[in-house]
């Protein structure tokens, strides 16, 4: 079985602790394969604060890397939240209750008026499930168009859209790729024409096969794919094809959602265009279960005129406490400003480091969702996973935790909690300057 992107290989494990090498007989013993964990060495940790993760002896690790406490880890005003609701009533959506209408009226203020209803679920999975349901049942079609690494969720229904799971996972016979819109590779190419066009053609394609558009399904920060933002409004052309086809255009919020990207709430705002269902998942309860899917009306009245739909833990109280909480506090913080003044900070710091070594050959981003792709040629461009995946083991072996993205693992994915500050940016700047120079001395294709 292929070990996914930084994977750990027990095969290839050294100098473990005794604590860690328990827990990971114990790991082995009693969980199914499938479950991978980061990095050459393994990080054991046991409590969390802000942008820190700790281990078991009380070293703090940076996180540069997890979306999911979107708010920072153990946010007091979520714990709270989620402590007093648990207290008073946890139940689900087929009983009248306050929290939930609270929630979705909060949460539907920061959208377009077009999108004026909410059906929630548990994960982002359900809710990817749930669009495509919706979609489907719109437009009496089949066909999806995805981007060739794009990742969506991993129910069955789903997977089979995911091209990121691996050839392991088959597309289903209805789902077309097209390439991401990447403009470090575009040779001045406009990214957007470039991205409709091929949109056009997967849709030629699925006709072809007798296939109709359901719907263009995006991750709108393109983060498995290599992490692509600009510029912006590059995403119209390919929602103007699907749309003149018949198909919806489903904006998959999960990563770049809740205020991530620094200039909009959305990432689909800073392309112009607004979606007909958007999916959102991991970020939206601070690490709690809660997911949903946002949508024009009509769209879900006319799922509901014939399919019954439920989730039992979908809207719960608990959950909508929390992701009451997270809305409340990206705007009491201030964290959308801060997630563009940070991340403007970070894409200076790397195109700083760039400078000094080539190899870092492209850094794009919007906010605190920001790429930085090595190759070993600026010039030819070719991808330098191995150097990647050097830099992302080094920077957790100086207690900095990241990981890497795209379709050959050569783009450092930074996208730490929102509460990032110029003081934590510049710490990983640093140690990262200080991963590279070592590099260098080793020799390590630099």
């Amino acid at each position: 079985m292929p070990l996914m992107i930084n994977s750990f290989d027990p095969a290839h494990a050294e100098d473990l602790s005794p604590v860690v090498e328990k827990l990971l007989e114990r790991r082995t013993r009693v969980l199914g394969p499938s479950y991978k964990l980061f990095y050459e060495r393994p990080v054991h940790v046991v409590r969390s604060e802000g942008v820190w993760l700790y281990d078991e002896e009380g070293e703090p690790y940076l996180d540069v890397y997890n979306n999911v406490p979107s708010v920072g880890h153990c946010h007091p005003a979520v714990v709270e939240a989620v402590t007093r609701q648990m207290g008073v009533l946890n139940t689900h959506t087929r009983y009248l209750y306050d929290i939930v209408l609270t929630y979705a009226e909060k949460l539907l203020a920061t959208f377009p008026s077009e999108l004026s209803n909410v059906m929630f679920t548990c994960t982002g999975s359900e809710s990817s499930d749930l669009a495509v349901r919706v979609a489907k049942r719109y437009t009496r079609a089949q066909g999806i168009v995805v981007t060739a690494n794009g990742y969506h969720g991993i129910t069955a229904a789903i997977a089979e859209m995911s091209p990121s799971l691996g050839n392991g996972v088959p597309l289903g016979n209805h789902v077309r790729t097209v390439a991401a819109p990447d403009a470090y590779r575009a040779g001045g190419r406009d990214v957007g024409e470039c991205f409709g066009q091929a949109v056009e053609a997967a849709i030629a394609d699925l006709a072809r096969h007798g296939i109709r558009p359901a719907a263009l399904v995006t991750d709108t920060i393109f983060s498995s794919d290599g992490v692509f933002s600009d510029p912006p409004g590059f995403l119209q052309r390919g929602v103007e094809a699907m749309r003149a086809a018949g198909g919806l255009f489903i904006a998959d919020e999960v990563q770049p959602g809740f205020a991530r990207t620094g200039d909009a709430m959305w990432g689909f705002q800073r392309h112009g265009v607004v979606p007909d269902l958007v999916t959102m998942g991991k970020p939206m309860g601070n690490g709690l279960p809660i997911g949903g899917v946002v949508a024009r009306p009509h769209l879900l009245a006319e799922f509901a005129r014939d399919a019954r739909y439920f989730n039992t833990f979908g809207g719960n109280p608990v959950c909508c406490a929390a992701a009451n909480a997270v809305l409340d506090v990206i705007q009491q913080e201030g964290l959308m400003a801060q997630a563009a003044r940070v991340g403007a900070f970070l894409q200076k710091g790397l195109c700083e480091l760039a400078a000094d070594y080539p190899q870092i050959g492209d850094v794009r981003g919007a906010g605190l969702f920001i790429g930085a792709e090595f190759v070993k040629d600026p010039v030819t461009r070719e991808p330098h996973a191995d150097l990647a995946l050097h830099v992302v083991n080094r920077l957790r072996d100086r207690k900095v935790l990241i990981s890497a993205s795209s379709p050959f693992g050569n783009v450092l994915k930074i996208r730490p909690p929102l509460p990032f500050t110029e003081a934590n940016a510049a710490y990983f700047l640093e140690i990262l300057a200080d991963v590279m120079a070592d590099a260098r001395r080793l020799g390590h294709a630099l």
